[in-house]
């Protein structure tokens, strides 16, 4: 395996500290690689290699140089540009016992103490005013503004034994000294883009660890990084896409990249909308396809929903299923739970392992401990908004919503080429 994967997934990660910035970049990489860009409300004509974005989201397609719509099928990977972090309120500047702060929201199930006491920028989007309309811009102020100071162990002797935070008290970020204004947050995002205070209308912005990603261990087995959960899938589906010569007659190879996954999805963007079954019929009936011959496709159609998966942890073996303990550099994680948590079956559980065996990389399966709670992903809304066959699969992490993660060094590598062969195999 090459270190060229990792490699471009640090500098990917680095570069994306947003979900907007995330889905400009993927765009950027496609349209390099030769996909054609459309706005959603474009029509997509008849290109092979299409590419649309707004916001955080991403989707794009590849299409087999014969298309019969009677034999129309559908090969996806799904994934989510989201991450836990902290996003700031739109009336956010207070002033505290001569501190300068901002007022931050919790942004999906975020392991707050990890956020306590790092450096931290701002990204996002702004909208300003342009005239007589509105335009939203990328937004990356990528220097140390930001800092949610914790308690001195002299002030909170038990902490040790139980760290305990307010999610309105204690995460307010400080950023200055001294006596602000209502309207400090809004002018220093005015000088950052080069507009007047008053174009700014609104903002999506939030709080990003500075730490650059970075290859560990004693023999740099390891990688850590912000947002691995789930830039690293977003990452593999786009190296994937990109790396198709030629797609199989009859099929459209498609990514998506959603936003909202961490807070449930259900938004305009999220996989519970209707977003993806629009853009699927849209791409279909470039090819000619009817609704009738689009329904049909789906039944014939499988999804890999890409996202992280839990490798047992050293300190914590307990939490975990005894006789399913993922391990960091054993490859991608099939991920099934008998309560639909995960929407793999096993068909598409048997399906997937064929893929990894086909391009050469080892497998893992993983199940949750029976007596916890267990996450969920895009995987089940798929199946239940489409009715089609999906696969849940992802690399295998440790410190899971952390401002950091942690991974292996060699899986960036391994779900990229699973994913690759998923697009290539017939």
């Amino acid at each position: 395996m090459s270190d060229s994967t990792l490699d471009g997934l640090l500098a990917w990660i680095d570069a994306s500290p947003s979900p907007y910035h995330a889905a400009h970049n993927a765009t950027v990489d496609l349209v390099d690689a030769g996909f054609e860009a459309f706005t959603p409300d474009e029509e997509w004509g008849d290109s092979d290699r299409v590419v649309m974005s707004w916001g955080g989201v991403v989707i794009a397609a590849a299409f087999g140089p014969q298309m019969n719509p009677d034999q129309l099928r559908f090969r996806l990977v799904g994934a989510h540009t989201d991450s836990p972090n902290l996003r700031i309120k739109p009336n956010p500047d207070f002033d505290n016992v001569g501190y300068r702060q901002l007022g931050v929201e919790v942004y999906g199930g975020v392991l707050l103490n990890s956020w306590l006491d790092r450096d931290l920028g701002l990204s996002g989007r702004v909208v300003v005013r342009d005239g007589m309309t509105n335009q939203p811009l990328l937004f990356e102020a990528n220097r140390p503004l930001l800092r949610v100071a914790q308690l001195a162990i002299h002030l909170d002797r038990e902490v040790n034994e139980g760290l305990k935070l307010d999610r309105q008290s204690h995460l307010a970020p400080i950023w200055g000294v001294g006596t602000g204004e209502d309207g400090d947050f809004r002018s220093f995002l005015a000088g950052e883009l080069g507009v007047n205070e008053s174009d700014v209308v609104a903002w999506d912005v939030m709080c990003h660890d500075l730490t650059p990603a970075t290859v560990l261990g004693r023999s740099g087995e390891l990688y850590a990084a912000p947002r691995i959960d789930n830039l690293a899938s977003c990452h593999a589906a786009l190296e994937a896409l990109r790396e198709i010569d030629t797609v199989e007659n009859n099929t459209i190879a498609v990514i998506v990249l959603f936003d909202h996954e961490e807070i449930g999805s259900e938004s305009s963007t999220g996989a519970r909308g209707p977003m993806l079954a629009n853009a699927l019929e849209r791409l279909a009936g470039t090819r000619s396809a009817t609704r009738e011959q689009f329904l049909r496709a789906l039944n014939r159609s499988i999804c890999v929903s890409a996202d992280g998966a839990h490798a047992v942890h050293p300190n914590y073996v307990d939490r975990h299923e005894p006789q399913h303990r993922v391990v960091l550099n054993g490859g991608p994680v099939i991920k099934t739970n008998a309560n639909v948590r995960y929407a793999t079956d096993a068909e598409s559980n048997a399906l997937f392992q064929s893929v990894c065996r086909s391009a050469g990389v080892p497998f893992q399966q993983y199940a949750h401990r029976t007596n916890l709670l267990c996450g969920s992903t895009i995987g089940p809304i798929t199946a239940a908004q489409l009715g089609m066959s999906v696969v849940d699969v992802g690399s295998a992490q440790l410190s899971m919503h952390s401002a950091r993660e942690l991974g292996g060094s060699r899986d960036p590598a391994y779900l990229t080429s699973a994913l690759t062969e998923f697009f290539n195999s017939a």
